[in-house]
């Protein structure tokens, strides 16, 4: 590790200055994208989670991405006005909610999805396929080793 004269180490020196550095660029870059689509960082991952999930109920949702359930709600209060989701009362549990993609929330998916492609693409197309392998395995062996099991909004 490089130590500065005071005995100090160089922000340079360490990994997480420069996970910090590529990981700020790159969200930042996709939140920009999204905006222009007037749409959250936070409101497209939940999009996606009701995508990839198809009729998973709220408080699921909320555990998924370790958030609460009122701040799962805000951000689906949002969905539900742009028409992207719908919200379906349980029978068995009147309290508990089903989520479900309207026509335009999945025709939203799609668009938001080459969004995030891109995005991958222009930070990660640098590197060739074994390098990028193994950057997600490194990434991901560390996610694991943590136990980082939520899912980042922003």
């Amino acid at each position: 590790m490089e130590t500065e004269p005071n005995g100090g180490a160089a922000l340079e020196a360490h990994l997480g200055y420069w996970l910090r550095r590529v990981s700020n660029h790159v969200s930042g870059t996709f939140a920009r994208a999204l905006q222009e689509k007037h749409t959250s960082v936070a409101e497209w991952v939940v999009l996606n989670q009701v995508h990839v999930n198809p009729q998973i109920r709220s408080a699921e949702l909320a555990d998924a991405l370790g958030l609460t359930r009122g701040a799962v709600s805000k951000v689906l209060d949002k969905l539900e006005e742009k028409k992207w989701i719908a919200r379906k009362t349980l029978q068995a549990d009147k309290r508990g909610q089903q989520l479900l993609l309207t026509p335009q929330g999945r025709r939203a998916v799609p668009l938001l999805t080459k969004i995030a492609d891109s995005n991958d693409a222009q930070f990660f197309d640098c590197l060739n396929a074994k390098e990028r392998a193994t950057l997600e395995r490194t990434l991901r062996k560390l996610a694991d080793f943590h136990q980082l099991r939520d899912i980042p909004i922003e």
